[in-house]
C-alpha cells in the first residue's frame, strides 16, 4: 500500500519539448544527467499547445514549468537549474576558470555558429540560394572544437560534461546536414567525438519517441 506521504510529494516539473530540437536536446540531456524526473509533453511545432504558449508566449522549446509555477524558457537555464540542484557526473565540476571556458564555448556556440548553421542548413529560410557561404563561414568553430579535442577526449576535459552535451547536438545537426561532405574533412577527432555521443545511451534515452501531448491547439511556428 503506498504511503500516505506521497500525496505531498511535489509534482515534477513539466517539460515542453520537441524531440529534434538541438536546444530541447540538451536541455533533455542534462535532466537526464541529474536524475530529475520530468512530464514530458512533446508537442508539434505546426499545432502548439495552447498551454504551453500561456507559459511562454515566446513559442519555441524547451519551456519548462516547475511546481511552484515559475518558468525556465531557456534550454541553458534548464540545464543550469538541473545540474546545480544534483551533479553525480559532475558536469559542472573543475573550477572557477574551468567553468568559465565551457560558458564561453558555449557562448560561441549559440552565437555565430548557430547563426551561420542555420542559413547553412536552411538558406530557403533566409531568401539564399546557397547556404555554402555560411558552411565556410562555420568552419572556425569546428576547427576550434577539432584542436580542443586533440588535446582531451571531450571539450570538458578529461570527461564529458557540460560543454560537451550543450553543444553536440548542433555539431551533429550541421554534420548530417550533408554528412558526406562532413566525413571529408580533416577533422578526426571531431567525427569519433561526434560518433561517440550518437552512440551512447543517454543519446539513446533522450530520442525516445514520445506521442504528441494532446493539449489546446495554440499556434504553429519553429523551435528554438
Amino acid at each position: 500500500m503506498p504511503s500516505r506521504d506521497a500525496d505531498f510529494l511535489p509534482a515534477p516539473p513539466i517539460l515542453y519539448s520537441f524531440r529534434r530540437c538541438p536546444y530541447a536536446m540538451r536541455a533533455r540531456l542534462a535532466l537526464q544527467a541529474a536524475g530529475q524526473a520530468v512530464e514530458h509533453r512533446e508537442i508539434s511545432l505546426k499545432n502548439k499547445p495552447l498551454e504551453m504558449l500561456q507559459a511562454s508566449p515566446k513559442g519555441t522549446v524547451p519551456v519548462m514549468v516547475l511546481a511552484n509555477g515559475d518558468v525556465l524558457e531557456k534550454s541553458l537555464d534548464i540545464m543550469r537549474w538541473a545540474l546545480e540542484r544534483r551533479d553525480p557526473q559532475d558536469w559542472l565540476g573543475g573550477d572557477a576558470t574551468c567553468r568559465e571556458d565551457a560558458w564561453a564555448l558555449i557562448a560561441q556556440n549559440d552565437g555565430d555558429f548557430k547563426f551561420h548553421l542555420d542559413r547553412y542548413k536552411y538558406p530557403h529560410r533566409y531568401d539564399l540560394t546557397d547556404g555554402l557561404a555560411h558552411r565556410e563561414r562555420a568552419r572556425g568553430f569546428l576547427e576550434l572544437l577539432q584542436d580542443r579535442l586533440a588535446i582531451d577526449n571531450f571539450l570538458s576535459g578529461p570527461h564529458f560534461g557540460l560543454a560537451d552535451a550543450a553543444i553536440a547536438p548542433f555539431v551533429r545537426q550541421f554534420a548530417h546536414t550533408d554528412a558526406t561532405w562532413f566525413a571529408a574533412q580533416a577533422w578526426s577527432k571531431l567525427a569519433q567525438w561526434l560518433q561517440d555521443f550518437e552512440a551512447s545511451a543517454a543519446f539513446a534515452r533522450v530520442m525516445e519517441k514520445h506521442p504528441v501531448w494532446p493539449g489546446a491547439a495554440g499556434r504553429g511556428g519553429a523551435s528554438g
